[in-house]
């Protein structure tokens, strides 16, 4: 059983930039594919963006292509989404997410609980 908590998440202002981070425990980190989905008020969730499990191959939602990286520390058990150029559109619950799939947008094993992120205008 994977256990996932998100932190990093907040209020910024439009054209800010904001990290997130999703730590794993209780499993192999490695051997899963992790992945970054979000979902705004009255909105279905929204594939953000994926990693493999090496970190060599990345992709990305339309939405936040050259603007969002998503990385990973295998060592430290951790993934990352840097977002920059924040848009108000952005603003979502953002979810880090665990599985044996790559790439996926949602076909995922474990979830975290979520952490806020509201871009003001």
């Amino acid at each position: 059983q994977v256990q996932l908590v998100e932190s990093g998440g907040g209020l910024v202002q439009a054209g800010g930039s904001l990290r997130l981070y999703c730590a794993a425990s209780g499993g192999t980190f490695s051997s899963y594919a992790m992945g970054w989905i979000r979902q705004a008020p009255g909105k279905e969730r929204e594939f953000v963006a994926a990693i493999n499990w090496s970190g060599g191959r990345t992709y990305y939602g339309d939405s936040v292509k050259g603007r969002f990286t998503i990385s990973r520390d295998n060592a430290k058990n951790t993934v990352y989404l840097q977002m920059n150029s924040l848009k108000p559109e952005d603003t979502a619950v953002y979810y880090c997410a665990a599985g044996r799939t790559y790439p996926t947008y949602s076909n995922y094993d474990y979830w975290g609980q979520g952490t806020q992120v509201t871009v003001s205008s």
